[in-house]
């Protein structure tokens, strides 16, 4: 069913209005609507198309950073103990 014009008016006036009242409901109904989108298109099997958070990405550098580290140290630690064996 398809509005008519006064109704799409009205609706685009109080959108209007609640945008400028309240910045705070434009956010939380931005972020709500971004999950029905992502809920739908995950239903219809569609991929998704959300990219990682700057939180993950930076927590997926830091997992790999100490993943270095740790195999470093180990290899230090098996060299040193081998040379020791060795004398």
């Amino acid at each position: 069913m398809a509005w008519s014009q006064d109704e799409e008016r009205l609706l685009a006036q109080i959108e209007r209005h609640l945008v400028d009242e309240d910045p705070r409901l434009v956010a939380r109904l931005e972020s709500f609507n971004e999950r029905a989108r992502r809920s739908e298109a995950r239903a219809k099997g569609e991929p998704a198309t959300r990219r990682p958070r700057r939180s993950t990405i930076i927590i997926m550098i830091s997992w790999l950073l100490i993943a270095t580290l740790v195999a470093t140290l180990l290899i230090l630690i098996l060299h040193n103990e081998a040379a020791s064996l060795s004398f």
